[in-house]
């Protein structure tokens, strides 16, 4: 689960890299809506590592809209 972390290697290719204000999910090419996508759909596969591998990822994507939703409210 910690692997998926990996995901936000993406943001290296924004500029900046960190912006407070802005959000994750649609921006950065693996935060994607067709990314989420995929990572709902090999969530399906029988294979055991494929689903936890997926399950992280989503996860990810869970808690990187929290930080859209809350950032939103506060500012």
């Amino acid at each position: 689960m910690i692997f998926t972390m990996i995901v936000d290697i993406d943001h290296l290719l924004a500029s900046p890299i960190f912006d407070p204000s802005r959000c994750s999910i649609g921006f950065h090419p693996l935060h994607s809506y067709y990314a989420i996508g995929f990572y709902i759909i090999i969530l399906i596969f029988p294979n055991f590592y494929t689903r936890v591998i997926s399950l992280g990822l989503l996860l990810h994507m869970l808690i990187d809209l929290q930080d859209c939703v809350f950032s939103r409210l506060i500012g």
